[in-house]
């Protein structure tokens, strides 16, 4: 299974909803193609919603990465909602979950583009503990 994009859009942010697989591959190229588009259009504030995303590989962190970078050199930012288990633990083994913006949320995502609102960061001690037991 490949990955889909959806994309909608909330007080100005831009939210992608991802479904399927981030790999190697026609995947990861669709997802920068997407970002790059975005960019251009002046659309820089983006939420990734990664509920249905089930597995990232390598190159597909790497994506994330390369579109991180993209959105801050626009002046823009990305920020993660949604992950499961197994995304999580990727990020905490790769050290990215320090440099994602994490939400269990995605309104909390979207207020954290708005300095006068109050946002729940992700609370990675709350997840392990709601998760424990669980098989990768």
């Amino acid at each position: 299974m490949g990955l889909e994009i959806q994309e909608r859009e909330r007080e100005g942010v831009v939210i992608l909803d991802l479904k399927g697989r981030l790999t190697v591959g026609q995947a990861a190229t669709v997802l920068r193609d997407r970002f790059a588009e975005l960019i251009s259009a002046g659309k820089n504030q983006v939420v990734v919603n990664l509920e249905g995303v089930d597995y990232i590989d390598s190159t597909g962190l790497g994506s994330l990465v390369i579109c991180f970078t993209s959105l801050q050199k626009a002046k823009g930012s990305l920020k993660l909602a949604h992950l499961n288990k197994r995304n999580l633990e990727l990020l905490l083994l790769t050290k990215l979950s320090t440099v994602f913006e994490l939400f269990n949320d995605e309104q909390d995502a979207i207020n954290s583009f708005f300095p006068n609102r109050d946002i729940k960061h992700f609370d990675i001690l709350s997840f392990i503990q709601q998760h424990q037991g669980e098989e990768s």
